[in-house]
């Protein structure tokens, strides 16, 4: 058995988690600068199970155009190196004694205009993730008017429509932030 209060808290979980996700997708998609985030989650073969970067190396930035990826365990080098040119982000690392420096080459029109339109992609697939989760509470919403035992008044129900409504609302607007944020991040040369 559910209530409004439980419907509209589900629902609110669920958008956060559609929005943590962007975010978190978002923060691997490369701007004109280096950050660390474009090369944390690579996957790196070490020792015959596939590991994040970032677990095996320390990552900073000691230029705006360059990273510097420390190996905690200096034989990890080539593995990490071969990680790198395999994941497709077009970058060129150089082994420099135990650690690896990447240059960042600054991003062609062209190439700042794809991540741009991958950005709104992302969010438009987690839009339409809220917008199933408006569904499915309104189907929630629906049925506490069938449900057997507590019976919820018509009004109330609508209620709790028009707040699953806002709610989707403001998830959308903060989604779209996001990406405008991003895709200004990205055309800033």
């Amino acid at each position: 058995m559910s209530d409004p209060d439980t419907i509209l808290l589900e629902a609110e979980e669920t958008m956060t988690k559609a929005l943590e996700y962007l975010k978190s997708e978002m923060r691997g998609i490369r701007t004109g600068r280096a950050s660390p985030a474009m090369v944390e989650f690579v996957k790196v073969d070490y020792y015959g199970s596939m590991t994040d970067l970032k677990s095996l190396a320390s990552i900073s930035v000691p230029e705006p155009s360059q990273l510097l990826i420390k190996p905690f365990d200096a034989t990890a080098v080539s593995a990490i190196k071969q990680a790198i040119e395999s994941a497709g982000l077009g970058l060129n690392p150089q082994v420099e004694a135990k650690q690896l420096r990447l240059s960042i080459p600054s991003l062609s029109q062209d190439r700042r205009k794809q991540l741009s339109d991958k950005c709104k992609k992302m969010g438009e697939e987690q839009k339409t993730a809220l917008r199933n989760v408006r569904r499915d509470a309104n189907k929630h919403a629906e049925a506490l008017s069938k449900q057997a035992g507590t019976q919820f008044p018509e009004d109330e129900i609508e209620t709790l429509k028009e707040e699953i409504q806002k709610l989707l609302k403001k998830f959308e607007d903060e989604i779209d932030k996001r990406v405008e944020e991003k895709t200004k991040e990205i055309q800033t040369v």
